[in-house]
Parts: C-alpha cells; structure tokens; sequence
C-alpha cells in the first residue's frame, strides 16, 4: 500500500477503507470510542478525502451520492409496518383508541437504535448477520439464530399473503387468484436479481403505506381525546399489556436485522468512503424510523377515530371488518381505496424484505453463495430458499382463518424472540467491530438501556404467552 499506511488484522474483512485511516476517519463523531485499538490502523502520509476541503461542485457530488445511497434502511423500514403491523395497530386502535399513541413515539429512536447497529455492522464488516455471528461465535450459535429467524419468517410471510388475500376478498377477487398472482409476480421479481431493480419496486409499492395518513387525516380524530390518550398511555390488565408487546413485536422483528446488514453490503458503497457511507446510512434509518411510526400512528389513529369512537372494545376479526369499520366513517369507496392500498404497499414490500431476509440468514450460516448481484443460476441455494420461502407463505394462507388474531400473536411472538435477537446484536457490536467504531458514553448507554428493557418485555410476554 502506498503512503506509508501499515496494514491491520482487519485487511481484507470489509473494514480497511482502502485509502483512510479508520481511526483518523470517525474521530469527532462522538458517538463511538476514538481511542487507538491495540492493532489499530496508523497512517502518517494519507488523510481521509471526505475530511479534505471540497468546492462547491465536489460538495454537491458527495451529497448526491449520499441520497443516492439510501435505500436499506427505508425498504426495511417501510417492510417493518408490514400487514401484521397495521392489524395490530389497528386493533390497538379500536380497543383502547389513543392510549398505545404514546408507545410508538417512543418505538421511532428504539428503532433507531436497532437498526443503525445493524447497518453499522454491515457496512465496517462487510459480513451479513448470520455470517458474522459464524464467524464471532461459532456454527451452533448461528445455527440457533438462523433459526430464531426462520420461524419469524415463517410466521411473516403467512401474514403478508393472508393480509394481501384479503385486500383481493374486498374487491371481489377470488383468494387464490389474489395469491397466484402476488406470488408469481414477487417471485418474477426476485428471480430478475439485482440488489437496485428490487429496491426500487419495493419502496415505490412500499410508498403505497403512506395514504394511511390521509385515511387518518379523514377520519377527523377529537383532538382532546387523542390528548387524553397521551396523557394515560398505561393500563394494567393483560389484554393490553398483549397488545402492548405485540406492537413492540411488530416494529424490532428479527428479519429486520438480517435484511438491512446484508442489504447495505449489496448495495455497496458507491464511491463513498465509509465515513460518508455511515452518515447516509444513518440518514437513511432515522427517515426511515420517522416514516414507519407515523404510518403506525396514522392507522390506529384512523381506527380509533372511527371503530374505537363508535364501538369501544370492538374486536376485529377480518382486513373486511376493518374496511366496513372505516367505511361507516369514510365512505365505502374511500375506505377501501386507502386501506386496501396501503395493505397491499404494506404486504408486498414485506414479502420481498422477508423473503431475502430469511435466504440471506440460512445462505450466511451454511456458507453458500448470496448475493442479488449473482444470478440465480451462481447462487441457486439462495434464490431457492427465497423463491421456495415466498410461494410456500402464498400457500400456507389457505389454511388460516383468523388472520386478525394470527397477526397480533405473531407479532407477540415477535416480542418474545427479542432477547435471542438483540442479545447476538449487542455482542457483535462489542466483539466484531474496532474499538475506534463502537458505541460510548450516552450513546452506549441509551442502547443498552433500551435493549434491556425490550429483552424484558419480551421474556415478560414468553411467560405470559405459556401461562395464558
């Protein structure tokens, strides 16, 4: 290497910048530790380009890259309030109107917090969750997080198809019609490669999300009840502490984390060093975050404005109830407009975001090739396990009957995975990374702060799921 720069342990294992000092890159962030490692990486001739000063056009470049870089953590996060999310917050609406307002403003920087790790993991490492865990821990472990992410994947997908059947079921469509051709077109897609082409289509269809908003605008929500909720946020008996759990459980799932730490890896760093690239990725989950709570809100809101105010208690059994219960209020014709859209924006990005979430796990810990960028027939294991994952969800939705109930108890079992999830999380972030580029002081704090408390919530509802 030219420039006197000496070559570290972690050459070779996506860490080394090729042209920057790690530790001369991230001192000043003041979120991570910038004191030397013990084979930190020295340089005495080379500085970091994204620290040397920059014209106007030189500026203007770096900012384009930097938008052009955000993708993951929005893909993800537009995935993360998939159907089994918008039931759940719709039930939470209709049963306790406003009061579970409060948890998802609380849910937006926990979130935050989760997935940045995540993609900060991916981006320093350039190794995938179930990989590094390999590598970090050993095969077992990986092969018990695998399959913690198996069986969330599993519960996922059944949601995501049963949740798009029943959009079809509101419009007259039959529901193996529905399904055949969601699942052939999903399945096209993915067989199609290509990191970008997947990540476009998902958060254009994905965007579809966002008319709950005007559905809650529409529904006029009494602004001093809303206040009253936010104001008595609590209530102690146990149906709501399930609903509670089920809402944490439907925003940190553990495909979440599998996807994005891949997903940025895919993606690649266009150009950017990896200081930039931290700083678009983190950019890119704090919109994220902000987009995927207020499309959470805007749904319990928008039910608890209608079926909440009119029939308080009221237990919704069917994506049809939902849409009758707002069409009272709405209109029938706009009701299903809006919900159905943004059900199927909500689905259909989630089976992508699942479905490589799941392949991207299993392909890491068994060692196979898993790139989109390989074409299907150089990583045929992985376009496998993701095509094979995505028509079994599609026929899985034939036998289930309630999906209302199925959605909230996924999302609490969710919940209940927590502990598995973020525990392997937090010890990646403190074995598998330099000191120089890990959490410190109040950033660390906050994290762990909030890990434990959501690793207690969910043991919380594993033993209130086993006594029930």
């Amino acid at each position: 290497m030219g420039g006197g720069l000496a070559l570290s342990p972690w050459h070779g294992h996506g860490l080394h910048d090729g042209k920057v000092c790690l530790t001369t890159s991230f001192k000043g962030l003041g979120m991570f530790d910038t004191s030397p490692a013990p084979s930190t990486l020295t340089s005495t001739a080379v500085a970091d380009p994204a620290a040397a000063p920059v014209d106007g056009g030189g500026r203007r470049r770096v900012a384009l890259r930097l938008l052009v870089m955000l993708g993951p953590g929005l893909m993800v996060m537009l995935a993360d309030t998939d159907a089994g999310s918008v039931i759940t917050a719709a039930q939470s609406g209709a049963r306790y109107g406003y009061q579970l307002v409060a948890a998802q403003l609380v849910l937006i920087p926990i979130l935050y917090l989760v997935q940045e790790t995540t993609a900060r993991l991916g981006l320093v490492t350039g190794q995938g969750h179930g990989a590094l865990i390999r590598a970090t821990f050993g095969r077992g472990w990986a092969l018990l997080s695998a399959g913690t992410l198996f069986v969330a994947c599993i519960g996922a997908l059944i949601t995501e198809f049963a949740g798009i059947a029943g959009v079809g079921e509101l419009v007259g469509l039959p529901r193996l019609a529905t399904l055949g051709l969601a699942a052939g077109a999903i399945t096209t897609l993915l067989l199609a490669g290509r990191y970008r082409r997947i990540e476009l289509v998902g958060v254009a269809i994905g965007a579809l999300e966002l008319l709950f908003i005007p559905a809650a605008i529409m529904a006029h929500p009494d602004t001093s009840a809303v206040l009253a909720g936010l104001a008595h946020p609590i209530s102690a008996d146990r149906a709501y502490m399930t609903l509670l759990a089920a809402n944490v459980g439907a925003v940190i799932m553990p495909w979440m984390v599998f996807y994005q730490q891949e997903a940025v890896i895919d993606k690649g760093r266009r150009g950017l060093s990896l200081r930039q690239a931290l700083r678009s990725a983190r950019l890119d989950t704090a919109v994220g975050s902000v987009i995927t709570q207020a499309v959470m809100i805007a749904v319990l809101v928008a039910t608890a404005a209608t079926i909440g105010a009119s029939h308080p208690g009221a237990d919704l059994n069917s994506i049809g109830a939902i849409a009758d219960g707002l069409g009272v209020f709405l209109g029938h014709t706009q009701a299903v407009t809006l919900f159905g859209l943004g059900m199927v924006g909500a689905a259909v990005v989630a089976v992508l975001v699942v479905a490589l979430a799941g392949a991207w796990g299993m392909a890491e810990v068994l060692g196979w090739r898993h790139s989109l960028n390989d074409s299907p027939r150089r990583a045929r294991g992985f376009y496998a396990l993701a095509v094979g994952a995505t028509l079994a969800g599609a026929v899985l939705v034939v036998l289930v009957p309630d999906l209302v109930n199925l959605s909230v108890d996924i999302e609490v079992m969710n919940a209940a995975l927590l502990p598995i999830v973020l525990g392997f999380l937090l010890a990646l972030e403190r074995r598998a990374l330099p000191a120089d580029l890990r959490m410190r002081g109040l950033w660390r704090v906050a994290t762990y702060t909030v890990v434990a408390a959501l690793i207690g919530l969910g043991l919380f509802t594993a033993v209130q799921a086993l006594a029930s």
